[in-house]
């Protein structure tokens, strides 16, 4: 019988443990198989989106007037303009409109050209723009009117707005949140299955502007306007817009 040498065996015995416990590691244990996740949460809920309205009366006006001078030479045009400018703003204060409510901007001077004489420069125009707000609505039509005479010769815009825009929007809210929940009930009757408790809720943003209904009038004021102009507003749209998410059962 062959005989094995004693140092050489141990070696062998080492070698295979080493071995065995090598592979041991390479492979995967119940443990480490018991830790893989799966995220079932779309398969879970139903996410819908919903935008509603309400409709209210404006009581509220912005109006952006504005005073054209022209003169032979920019000076002269400049100081013309704010004669003009400080006639109208006295004549604003004395309608009652108070002075934060009056706002001066966008001051323009430019030449006056004759295209017919090969562009020559036959005077200049200044134009200053002047923002009006917080004017309650029963008080446009008058204070539009009697703004001619003060000096006014542009009208470009009438914005309005309500003071209950805010509430109003908190009621498009209430409206939309209802008829999510309207929209993920037919979706999960559809699908089989029954609705659950909402599970996450997002308003969309949205630009606060769209409660501002306006026209643009005529660059220049009709001189021969009636004393009071007929002002009608109509409503303003305040919309909400929100995406819901719910769970299903």
């Amino acid at each position: 019988m062959r005989k094995i040498n004693k140092p050489l065996a141990a070696i062998f015995v080492a070698a295979s443990a080493l071995s065995l416990t090598a592979c041991a590691q390479t492979l995967p244990t119940a443990a480490s198989a018991a830790n893989v996740s799966v995220d079932n949460k779309a398969a879970s809920t139903i996410e819908v989106q919903s935008t509603e309205e309400v409709k209210i009366t404006p009581d509220m006006a912005e109006v952006n007037f504005a005073v054209s001078t022209q003169e032979a030479d920019p000076k002269a045009a400049q100081e013309k303009n704010s004669q003009d400018l400080n006639k109208v703003i006295d004549f604003l204060k004395q309608s009652g409109v108070d002075e934060k409510s009056i706002q001066t901007s966008n001051y323009g001077l430019e030449p006056i050209y004759d295209y017919t004489s090969g562009q020559k420069i036959t005077g200049y125009q200044m134009r200053t723009s002047i923002l009006v707000s917080d004017l309650p609505i029963d008080k446009v039509g008058t204070l539009v009117s009697s703004s001619i005479d003060a000096g006014i010769n542009n009208i470009d815009r009438i914005s309005y707005l309500s003071s209950k825009y805010d509430e109003s929007y908190q009621e498009a809210l209430k409206k939309a949140i209802a008829s999510s929940k309207t929209k993920a009930e037919a979706i999960a009757a559809a699908s089989g299955t029954s609705l659950g408790d909402i599970f996450h809720v997002e308003e969309v943003s949205t630009y606060n502007d769209t409660r501002y209904v306006g026209y643009t009038a005529a660059e220049n004021a009709d001189q021969s306007s009636p004393k009071s102009m007929v002002v009608e507003p109509g409503q303003l749209k305040v919309q909400a817009q929100v995406t819901v998410t719910y769970k299903i059962k």
